[in-house]
């Protein structure tokens, strides 16, 4: 992540600041047919989520744990199967016609691939203008030109004279995604949904979008949900982090605390997963691949497993982790965990310096000196630190 200074200020704390949009115990179901008949697929259950206004969280996960259906959820485009959606404290129903467009006016979402979402056949200033139209942002076609020149200006495609005239596929890719954000703002939203809205731009270019994502919301207040697979993106950009495994959220707190303080597995896996350049260059780097056994598969979400969905993979797991889901821990103010090693008093196992994944748990276990079946004493067997594996990150840059 690069160093660029930036003397942006931090966002002030979330209790003081309104809720724009939220998630209240939202489910959501798929039913698959197949030659044995109808399966159900559980892919969103029981999120809860507040955006605030002037915040960006971030939804972090590998493929398939829900976070592109949660943004769907919230941006109506699937119906919930479950729990409520309510914007401006008012509940929202899978809506249609004149309603959907007041909610869209509020609520934006930006897309993955902005090569798709962009008409090909169409001008940048067909593509603004219409935006202006449906949503009765300009009338006269004075008033179109003037807001669409603003657009771009706001989303630094400068000159806009170079730009407004170009099609799609005229532009590089970070240029077409700021063209897409531009769309997004030509409602006047309140709410943004950026479904890993960098992932398809060069690593290059990735820091100027964040940049842009981070100046609309401290100079114009927009709550934005950002959705990746980059736990290093999310801490740089994000106000809070999310983590979902498997259709559940199951951490979150401050971008910071859930750092430099994992409290589940499934999030110190996230961390010593992230690429870093400097691992290995002081040994021999061939074990660095020896050491690490079967990460294994998130599991199906026809047939999740019973309790914590993440037990399969876990070097902690215990007997009670097979059978009971556990319930939300408050470990420090605003950060919260769902593990049962906080229920259970074994919560500084996490806070080992080196956490071996992919091996049985009565191994993980011997290897941080303790016998499976007496953790308590861990404290005084590890380390107690900060997440080390995350150090290499660099200082936090607000």
């Amino acid at each position: 992540m690069s160093t660029t200074q930036n003397t942006t200020k931090r966002t002030p704390p979330t209790e003081s600041r309104e809720v724009v949009l939220e998630a209240r115990d939202v489910t959501k179901h798929f039913e698959v047919r197949g030659k044995k008949g109808v399966s159900v697929v559980r892919a969103v259950e029981g999120i809860d989520l507040q955006l605030h206004r002037g915040e960006i969280v971030a939804m972090v996960g590998e493929s398939g744990s829900g976070k592109t259906t949660v943004a769907r959820l919230l941006s109506l485009y699937y119906p919930t199967s479950g729990g409520e959606i309510l914007l401006d404290g008012k509940k929202v129903e899978h809506v249609s016609g004149t309603k959907a467009k007041q909610y869209y006016a509020k609520v934006q979402l930006l897309f993955q691939d902005p090569f798709a979402s962009l008409n090909s056949l169409k001008s940048i200033r067909h593509i603004l203008g219409r935006a202006l139209k449906i949503h009765g942002r300009a009338r006269s076609g004075k008033q179109i030109e003037q807001k669409i020149v603003e657009l771009l200006e706001r989303v630094n495609l400068t000159p806009p004279e170079q730009y407004i005239d170009k099609y799609p596929h005229e532009l590089s890719g970070g240029q077409r995604q700021r063209i897409v954000i531009a769309r997004a703002l030509a409602v006047e939203p309140q709410v943004m949904l950026g479904d890993e809205p960098i992932s398809m731009l060069d690593v290059s270019i990735r820091l100027d979008v964040l940049n842009l994502l981070k100046k609309l919301r401290d100079e114009e207040g927009l709550a934005l949900l950002y959705i990746t697979h980059d736990i290093a993106s999310a801490r740089y950009i994000a106000d809070r982090i999310n983590v979902m495994y498997a259709g559940q959220m199951i951490e979150g707190g401050d971008s910071e605390e859930v750092i430099h303080n994992p409290q589940h597995p499934y999030t110190r896996l996230l961390l010593d997963s992230s690429p870093d350049p400097g691992r290995g260059l002081e040994g021999d780097q061939q074990s660095l691949f020896d050491e690490v056994g079967d990460l294994g598969e998130p599991p199906s979400l026809i047939t999740p497993p019973k309790g914590c969905r993440f037990n399969p993979r876990c070097p902690f797991a215990m007997e009670i982790c097979t059978q009971k889901a556990p319930e939300p821990v408050e470990v420090s103010p605003g950060h919260w965990a769902k593990c049962w090693l906080h229920q259970e008093g074994k919560a500084n196992l996490l806070r080992q310096d080196r956490i071996r994944f992919g091996v049985p748990a009565e191994v993980a276990a011997a290897e941080a000196g303790l016998a499976h079946a007496d953790a308590e004493d861990a404290l005084t067997r590890t380390v107690a630190t900060e997440a080390e594996t995350t150090s290499d990150l660099g200082p936090f840059q607000p």
